[in-house]
């Protein structure tokens, strides 16, 4: 069976790396998938979950809040600020942190204040619909 040796990482830790047959994440143009031998490519990804096919044929899943991935035919590397396992993300929290951006959306005072806090909205957003589909596989 073919794979492919699969890195993610945040500003602060390595959050997965182990060898898979597939990976799936939020490209900016839409969702991307890699099997091992795929083409080199850089690009940017959208706030989602990554999903990784292990060799065993289970799943793990990460939320990533954007950022940059490398595919080498035997390499990827998903390189995000923020990385939270599946199984770590609090819906309590990231729906009280959508409320709080929610509410810096009406309250902004500046393009600035309205631009982070709308940035902010949609990484809660994401977060949330990631922990979702991640219930669902569970």
């Amino acid at each position: 069976m073919s794979s492919i040796q699969v890195d993610v990482v945040s500003a602060k830790e390595s959050i997965f790396s182990g060898p898979a047959k597939f990976v799936a994440l939020p490209g900016e143009a839409g969702e991307l998938g890699i099997l091992p031998g795929h083409i080199p490519l850089i690009t940017r990804i959208k706030p989602g979950a990554v999903r990784i096919e292990k060799t065993d044929g289970s799943e793990e899943f990460v939320f990533v809040a954007g950022g940059i991935l490398e595919v080498q035919p035997h390499h990827i590397t998903v390189l995000s600020d923020t990385a939270i396992r599946g199984h770590d993300l609090d819906e309590a929290k990231a729906n009280d942190a959508r409320r709080s951006a929610e509410e810096a959306i009406k309250n902004a005072k500046s393009d600035i204040d309205l631009a982070k806090a709308t940035s902010e909205l949609a990484v809660m957003a994401a977060q949330i619909a990631a922990l979702r589909k991640y219930r669902q596989k569970k």
